[in-house]
């Protein structure tokens, strides 16, 4: 009897909470709100399977219990219930994958009109190519690729010539216009997946994968890798903007070229030694946790690394020399960067390889003293937990968002209203509570920072200008 009410409490249980509960897949932002209506159909089915199975089974516990002086009946077969059986079992099967494959095949095929758009995986990061005023993509293969020409494209190709290349996560796509995506990967299995597009494809070595959707809705959506793919996978992520036409037309036009990356390849003076070493930051994934242009990564950012003062996550400090490089390379867990965690795995690199990614990182360091500043004030700004409190894109976030912030007009909590200048921006940082602006809570704790923390601090927040 027991048994009986607790399989009875766990169907209404389970009914009940799916019903009422809050949380269900956001609005598709493509035209595959057809991918939810196959779940939801497989979610009945398997529901109404559920539902009959378990009460069967309360059924059964009650009515063919043990009685005393009770004997079962023997039935050895029953054919009119397996052929009953047969026939549900096949009706549900159906159910489960004919809807399935019917969305599948729309899903391959592709329009005419789509606009060809080229996703590249790599652990653990993403590029695209766009086709340029030509309208075609360029060939590509493996042979092409280099620490210059990373998505293979075919230098003798004229078609690829004008083909767009976007060295980064972060893609732009135009509203209201069907999108075919071909997919490559230049090393291991990837997933593109995109989860407000209910859309997601294998991306496998050596083939070209492919799948088309129509963007619905403007907004800003999250790339993933959907196949686990290394010790990097979980960084493995992207941002794809949805815009209006005019505004991607604009955006695009902003992106290089192959033909211009050549160009720039040709007319800079090549460090051989550097360019091993992009190469082996390409090869080993470096690039997906540490950047190379200033902006916030998973790891300390290379960009005005070599030769600045890093501390430690004990508090010391030390300068990030050709000595500390190698050991942070070969023994990674030994003196970990404040505010990063210790998820870097140990490279076993003999001495050339070494020196070439040293050579590479000291290439990017030494930038100009106003340079050096905004990387130390990035730096602290990600080890001091900082962005996780204050945007730099304009969106809402628990403290005041730093895009515009410098020079703007704040209303605070006593009813007062300040110029955000440098000496506003100083005390906040040391006494948060003293000028609260109104509407945030004063959660932020005083930072003890030195005077040259503080400046670079306040030039990267600086730097965050309204129009960027």
């Amino acid at each position: 009897m027991a048994l009986a009410i607790i399989f009875l409490i766990l169907v209404v249980g389970s009914v009940v909470f799916h019903l009422l509960n809050p949380w269900h897949a956001t609005e598709a932002a493509s035209n595959w709100g057809t991918i939810d209506q196959t779940l939801f159909l497989t979610l009945v089915i398997t529901g109404v399977f559920f539902v009959a199975i378990s009460l069967f089974i309360v059924l059964a516990l009650l009515r063919y219990r043990h009685r005393d002086g009770i004997r079962a009946h023997y039935e050895p077969e029953n054919r009119r219930l397996e052929w009953w059986l047969i026939g549900i079992t096949t009706l549900g099967i159906v159910g489960l994958l004919a809807p399935g494959l019917v969305i599948y095949n729309r899903f391959v095929q592709v329009p005419e009109d789509a606009y060809e758009v080229e996703a590249v995986g790599q652990q653990w990061q993403w590029a695209f190519r766009f086709p340029g005023e030509d309208g075609a993509l360029g060939t590509s293969g493996i042979e092409w690729i280099s620490a210059g020409n990373p998505l293979g494209v075919n230098p003798g190709d004229p078609a690829g010539q004008d083909d767009v290349i976007v060295s980064g996560n972060a893609v732009h796509l135009p509203s209201g216009r069907p999108v075919k995506m071909l997919l490559r990967s230049k090393d291991v299995l990837h997933n593109f997946y995109i989860p407000q597009l209910r859309a997601k494809m294998d991306m496998v070595p050596g083939l070209v994968s492919h799948f088309w959707f129509t963007p619905t809705r403007a907004g800003r959506f999250e790339i993933l890798c959907a196949e686990f793919c290394g010790v990097g996978h979980y960084n493995m992520r992207g941002r794809l903007q949805v815009e209006a036409p005019e505004v991607f037309e604009r955006w695009l036009s902003e992106q290089p070229t192959f033909a211009t990356l050549q160009l720039e390849q040709q007319g800079r003076a090549v460090d051989p030694q550097v360019e091993r070493g992009r190469a082996l930051a390409q090869r080993h994934g470096c690039v997906a946790c540490h950047s190379q242009d200033g902006g916030q990564s998973l790891g300390p950012g290379w960009f005005g690394l070599y030769g600045s003062t890093v501390t430690l996550s004990d508090g010391g400090t030390l300068t990030a020399d050709d000595a500390y490089l190698r050991k942070s390379i070969l023994d990674p867990s030994a003196q970990v960067v404040q505010g990063y965690a210790a998820v870097m795995t140990p490279y076993d690199l003999d001495d050339a390889s070494l020196d070439a990614l040293l050579a590479l990182i000291r290439s990017l360091g030494a930038p100009a003293a106003a340079e050096r500043d905004l990387a130390s004030g990035r730096q602290l700004a990600q080890s001091l937990g900082c962005l996780g409190c204050h945007s730099t894109d304009g969106s809402a976030s628990t403290g005041p968002g730093w895009r515009g912030l410098l020079g703007r007009r704040e209303m605070l909590s006593d009813g007062t209203e300040v110029v955000v200048d440098e000496a506003y921006l100083r005390r906040s940082i040391l006494e948060p509570n003293a000028q609260l602006v109104s509407g945030y809570p004063p959660m932020m704790p005083a930072y003890d920072l030195d005077e040259s923390q503080l400046n670079a601090l306040i030039a990267f927040i600086g730097a965050q200008r309204g129009g960027s």
